[in-house]
């Protein structure tokens, strides 16, 4: 039974730290769709048929995909099974240009996060929060994540982020101190949640809450986008610490080298090619690797 192969195909995969909840869900329901079919083994033009069916052409490339990567493991042991071609194109999504703070515009969200709503709790929580963020990179699902045990002397402790990864991110003396009094200023709130970040529920906040608060706080200080520009999320505060630390990059093959794996660690990459995509997805990134290149070929110093 093709459910069966199924199986043992994601028990390899989560064996070797892989999640795979939506993959899990697909491939069973692609196993369901074969075995009515009467087929046992992957077949090619059952694999496109099943993927059809979802609604648009990228969702179509990435059940395809799923399918694909399971069939490469299944032929392993019985050549029976089929490679279905990739027929609705790549499965990777373009990802959209990030919007990137300038120092002003960071201070000036911060200082509206902490004016806006009518509790002081709430105003400082924010204030905090996006301020940490930006100062550190961190996800706004590992900075909503964070208990009292995770801050040490030597920074934050990130537990089993995304790709199941822990990190430690230190922080500089002012960060550190912000969160201090944070925390004094939220302990009589909720005195028995040990979560960092709480909102006037006494509760870890929401993702939605965030982002509830940030877009307040973007309006506040009027920093709408046209539809054809970028737009600000909360997670453009981790791309914009990623767009600095490329900023302040040393020259020399060796240095870069050393710097970007070191940044790629700092925010928790699960592979390098995530951090060299800020290289080029900034306009001003770019614009500096241009003039680096010219410079060089003309003999001057790179």
């Amino acid at each position: 039974m093709l459910t069966q192969a199924v199986e043992s195909y994601l028990a390899v995969r989560r064996a070797c730290g892989f999640e795979l909840k939506c993959q899990g869900s697909l491939l069973r329901s692609f196993a369901i769709f074969s075995d009515a079919r009467e087929k046992h083994h992957v077949c090619s033009d059952v694999a496109v048929e099943w993927a059809g069916l979802a609604e648009s052409v990228e969702q179509r490339a990435r059940r395809l995909g799923d399918v694909i990567r399971f069939a490469r493991y299944a032929r392993a042991e019985d050549p029976s099974h089929e490679l279905p071609p990739p027929a609705f194109g790549s499965e990777k999504r373009l990802r959209s240009i990030p919007y990137v703070f300038s120092q002003e515009e960071i201070q000036r969200l911060v200082q509206a996060a902490s004016e806006s709503g009518y509790r002081s709790l709430r105003r400082m929580t924010y204030s905090t929060l996006f301020a940490l963020l930006a100062c550190t990179g961190l996800r706004v699902s590992e900075a909503i994540r964070l208990r009292f045990e995770d801050i040490t002397r030597d920074g934050l402790v990130i537990r089993r982020s995304k790709f199941r990864k822990s990190r430690l991110v230190p922080l500089h003396e002012t960060a550190q101190a912000g969160i201090e009094r944070y925390l004094k200023h939220r302990l009589p709130y909720a005195p028995f949640e040990d979560h960092v970040f709480v909102s006037l529920r006494r509760k870890p906040l929401r993702i939605e809450d965030v982002e509830t608060a940030f877009q307040t706080a973007v309006a506040k200080i009027g920093l709408y986008r046209g539809p054809a520009s970028p737009r600000p999320t909360p997670h453009s505060l981790r791309h914009t610490f990623a767009v600095r630390s490329l900023e302040s990059c040393p020259d020399g093959r060796d240095r870069i080298t050393r710097h970007m794996l070191a940044l790629s660690t700092y925010l928790g990459h699960g592979n390098v090619v995530y951090t060299y995509w800020y290289l080029e997805a900034v306009p001003d990134l770019m614009r500096s690797i241009a003039q680096r290149c010219e410079s060089f070929f003309t003999g001057g110093r790179p």
